[in-house]
C-alpha cells in the first residue's frame, strides 16, 4: 500500500476450516489487478496462497495503466456567466402574426381528413 497500490487480496487454500470466494470480472480487472499464486508444502499436505494487487492509475504508465478506472468522475468547475446589461430576445423578428388565428380546442383530437383537389375536365379532341 505504501508503493501506492488502490488494495489488495490475500486467499489462503488448503487445509482450512473456511472456504471463501470473490468474483473479478471485466476488463479493468485484467488491466488493474497483478495475480501471483504460489504453493507451499507443509507437514499437514499443500497450502495455495494467491495474491491480488490493484494499481493505481499513472498518466506516465511506469507503475499502472496509462488509462484511468472507467468509473473515476472528474469534477470541472462550471464556467463563469456573462453578466447581462440589457434584456434581449432572441426571437425579435420572429413573431407571429396579431391576425392569426389559433385552432379550436375540439380539433386537437379529431384526426385530419385529407382535401382532394378535383382535376379539370380533359376535353375531347378531334
Amino acid at each position: 500500500m505504501e508503493s501506492g497500490a488502490k488494495g489488495c487480496e490475500v486467499v489462503v487454500s488448503g487445509k482450512l476450516r473456511a472456504a471463501r470466494f470473490m468474483i473479478h470480472s471485466g476488463q479493468p480487472a485484467r488491466d488493474f489487478v497483478d495475480y501471483a499464486v504460489r504453493h507451499v508444502l507443509l507437514r499437514q499436505g499443500v497450502l495455495g496462497i494467491k495474491v491480488k494487487i490493484m494499481k493505481g492509475w499513472d498518466p506516465t504508465g511506469t507503475l499502472g495503466p496509462k488509462k484511468p478506472l472507467p468509473d473515476t468522475v472528474t469534477i470541472q468547475e462550471p464556467p463563469v456567466d456573462k453578466v447581462v446589461a440589457e434584456p434581449t430576445s432572441e426571437h425579435a423578428g420572429a413573431a407571429e402574426p396579431v391576425g392569426a388565428a389559433a385552432p379550436a380546442a375540439e380539433d386537437y383530437g379529431a384526426p385530419e381528413e385529407p382535401t382532394y383537389e378535383e382535376a379539370p375536365a380533359e376535353e375531347p379532341t378531334a
